[in-house]
């Protein structure tokens, strides 16, 4: 069976819209989420209720945390959106869809297991809020290796924002290297970023989510209407104009 791997919505209803749908017309039944579905963006009840809807399961990402608990370690202006967003759930009306959301949040796995890969949001060894970043392979290897010595065969994450599979040369491959796909191989290990639904940083302001079929994943990007994400965040004191701005650029 495909499954289609989102991740990084981050209460962007548009572009979550905009992927579900190419999803659909793909004629993929499966969706897992790998975390952060809240925090940032100016949707995040319609994002977690799409979640539950549509995902098979999902994970905790830090945002998600942040927002059920502190947002320890963020910036002024993560901080500030992780506050609202959970001021924004909080003010649900409907009691019982209010505590449906919160019990779903806590409810969020921090690992999962998905047909003998590693599912965290972040690192296998930090699973929240440890980067992994493409520069890594570089400056920093030993971290790379302390990641890979903690996978079995592959890992999906995501908490970067940035689409690509890291092998265990260790080296990084973004799509465009890749020719848009990556082909599972039993002579090396592997971690792979589907990239960000809602906030993509690769400098591609497109959604960006991967499909899993087999042996292989294939990267996808999808067109929404950023600016209409862009308004509606910049009408929201709370959240920093520089939230849907970045959007833009895909940074």
């Amino acid at each position: 069976m495909a499954t289609a791997l989102i991740s990084d919505i981050h209460g962007n209803l548009d572009a979550l819209m905009a992927v579900l749908s190419d999803i659909e017309e793909k004629g993929i039944e499966q969706i897992i989420c790998l975390g952060d579905i809240i925090g940032y963006g100016p949707n995040p009840r319609e994002c977690l209720d799409l979640v539950r809807d549509r995902c098979a399961w999902a994970l905790m990402g830090n945002h998600d945390f942040a927002a059920l608990y502190e947002p320890t370690g963020f910036n002024a202006t993560a901080e500030a959106a992780a506050f609202w967003t959970r001021a924004e759930l909080e003010n649900e009306p409907d009691t019982a869809l209010r505590r449906q959301r919160w019990e779903f949040l806590g409810n969020l796995g921090i690992r999962q297991d998905f047909e003998n890969m590693l599912c965290v949001h972040a690192s296998p060894r930090r699973p929240i809020n440890e980067y992994i970043f493409p520069d890594d392979v570089i400056t920093s290897p030993q971290k790379v290796q302390q990641i890979f010595d903690r996978i079995q065969t592959a890992c999906l994450v995501g908490h970067t924002h940035v689409p690509g599979v890291f092998t265990d040369e260790p080296d990084f491959y973004p799509p465009s290297d890749l020719g848009g796909t990556y082909e599972f191989s039993e002579e090396e290990k592997c971690v792979i970023n589907p990239g960000s639904v809602g906030q993509p940083r690769d400098r591609d302001p497109r959604a960006s989510y991967a499909v899993l079929e087999g042996e292989r994943v294939t990267f996808h990007r999808t067109e929404y209407d950023i600016d209409a994400v862009v308004a509606k965040i910049e009408k929201i004191p709370d959240l920093a104009d520089f939230l849907g701005q970045r959007l833009l650029e895909g940074r």
